[in-house]
């Protein structure tokens, strides 16, 4: 019976050694592409415009509501209370969107770099399988640094072959 064991572990490991032999693996730094593709350079571009405009638009509410705030405040011991309870609730009411225009920008930003970054990785995805698949390979590791990737010498480097796939 330890026999058998034995004989089925061995065959298992030859069996397992066998199939890894045959498995080819490569790597590819993918933050490397995707930040040398010329896509993602007009991608950045056009988040730049946007972001410009969104903190235009912020500093313009920021400015405004200072403004008023100083206006205010200099008019306050003048002012009767009515009129200073209904200045005091406009400025919070200015505050609330001000800070509501600020989540909400983020958020569309944020939304706006997926939908740009999106067809670029796709793109990518694409040229590296493409990549792999003619070069015989079976497995592709992320090399990015910080991906978990420890150790990628030797292998086969896929970077060159996908940007001439992609035309850079």
């Amino acid at each position: 019976m330890k026999q058998l064991k034995t004989l089925a572990i061995a065959i298992v490991l030859f069996i397992g050694t066998q199939v890894s032999a045959q498995s080819k693996v490569a790597h590819i730094d993918v933050q490397a592409l995707m930040t040398t593709m010329p896509e993602m350079k007009t991608a950045q571009d056009q988040m730049k415009k946007i972001q410009e405009t969104y903190d235009k638009d912020y500093k313009n509410m920021v400015t405004e509501y200072q403004t008023k705030l100083q206006k205010y405040e200099q008019e306050a011991p003048t002012a009767g209370d009515a009129l200073n309870d209904t200045r005091s609730k406009e400025m919070q009411d200015m505050g609330s969107r001000i800070q509501q225009f600020e989540q909400t920008a983020k958020k569309e930003l944020g939304q706006k770099e997926l939908d740009l970054i999106k067809p670029i990785m796709e793109k990518a995805q694409k040229a590296i399988q493409k990549v792999a698949k003619a070069k015989g390979v079976n497995y592709v590791l992320d090399a990015t640094t910080g991906s978990g990737v420890l150790f990628a010498e030797g292998g086969i480097d896929l970077l060159a072959d996908v940007k001439k796939e992609l035309g850079f």
